[in-house]
């Protein structure tokens, strides 16, 4: 007990007077809460972290995120592979599973394994369906892996190609992305696979051979700088390389594939497509929209004006009626929907000049000082 607390007069001890140069209790008190409000308001500094919010500090040497759309996912045998190939490595590891809306089977088997694992497995499941970017976002935020491990349902990938990723971080890569080389799934497949990648070469200027697989090695600060949204999980090693990080690709062994052969429906190729615009204007005009908008409107805007050009030399020299005549008209809206694009650019431009003191599109990887 210290001296500045009340002490209990006792019977046996006669009562000491006062001493005046002694604070007394309540002096003690007040000084302690002036004190005490002093500091609160006073600003404390905190120590700076770049980790996400929420996010927990790295701890594991691997993070594995199965993202789980199928009830009858094969989440055990999954674990098992890749979880005795790091084993072998000497990895420290964990698995996160998040479930997209669905159950079935494998939420079932999810659950014991969690039960079993407390400290090595974790299930996430979502109510409805979001998408695997979604996924990966939920599941980054709960990891503690320096290396996040994406893999699909089922053992799609040779596990010993788990040691070849890994090898590729090691040695200075951010992000390892895989090329299923042979493939083993059907022609019709594969045909339609080498198409979309073939476009996405020549349209984004990359050197990607499979962005449909989703077998991946990611280093820790990949996904703290990027921005996961969408169908953009299919894109992240075009956007990775975009924003200055290392991507290597991988030739990995290819041993099964989901699915029968079949050609996908025309909502599944507008998607591809739209997907493929996106990328395009994320890689190429994110910090630049009047060079992607001035150019599809100075095209309508051209037309517009050659068509109504060519109507006006008519009437001129011909007199014919102007306004009766329909391609006039054409080429006034295409005209006046060039300017509206272009103006929709310039806002754009507006909005970057505004913002350009939060925007960073490149990335240090080493500062060499005196």
């Amino acid at each position: 007990m210290s001296e500045n607390t009340r002490m209990e007069e006792s019977p046996l001890e006669p009562k000491q007077p006062a001493d005046p140069s002694v604070p007394s209790a309540e002096e003690n008190s007040a000084a302690s809460a002036a004190a005490g409000s002093a500091q609160s308001n006073s600003p404390v500094e905190q120590p700076a972290t770049s980790e996400r919010r929420g996010t927990p500090a790295p701890s594991l040497d691997v993070t594995i995120v199965v993202p789980v759309s199928s009830g009858t996912a094969r989440l055990e045998k999954v674990m098992k592979a890749l979880g005795s190939e790091l084993d072998a490595l000497g990895k420290t590891w964990e698995l996160i599973a998040v479930f997209d809306g669905c159950r079935g089977p494998a939420w079932e088997v999810g659950k014991r394994l969690s039960e079993e694992r407390p400290d090595q497995v974790s299930v996430i499941f979502f109510q409805q369906s979001f998408g695997a970017s979604a996924c990966l976002s939920s599941a980054f935020d709960h990891s503690r892996g320096k290396v996040i491990l994406t893999s699909p349902e089922y053992v799609q990938i040779d596990p010993n190609e788990v040691g070849t990723l890994l090898r590729v971080i090691e040695e200075g890569a951010d992000f390892a992305t895989p090329w299923r080389y042979p493939r083993v799934d059907a022609f019709l497949n594969r045909v339609q696979s080498s198409a979309f990648n073939m476009v996405m070469r020549r349209i984004v200027k990359t050197s990607f051979h499979d962005l449909n697989c989703y077998f991946r090695a990611i280093r820790r600060e990949v996904l703290m700088e990027m921005a996961i949204y969408g169908d953009m999980y299919r894109f992240l090693p075009v956007i990775a390389q975009r924003q200055g990080f290392k991507v290597q690709e991988v030739k990995v062994r290819h041993l099964q594939e989901w699915g029968g052969a079949g050609v996908f429906g025309i909502g599944v190729y507008m998607r591809r497509l739209l997907d493929i615009i996106g990328v395009v204007f994320l890689t190429h005009f994110t910090a630049k929209p009047l060079r992607f908008f001035g150019t599809i409107g100075a095209v309508f805007a051209g037309l517009g004006g050659s068509l109504t050009f060519v109507v006006f030399l008519q009437w001129l020299l011909m007199d014919s009626p102007l306004y009766s005549r329909p391609i006039f008209l054409v080429g006034v809206l295409f005209f006046v929907l060039g300017i509206q694009v272009i103006g929709f650019g310039l806002v754009g431009e507006i909005i970057i000049y505004t913002q350009a003191r939060k925007l960073r599109e490149y990335r240090v990887e080493r500062v060499y000082d005196k």
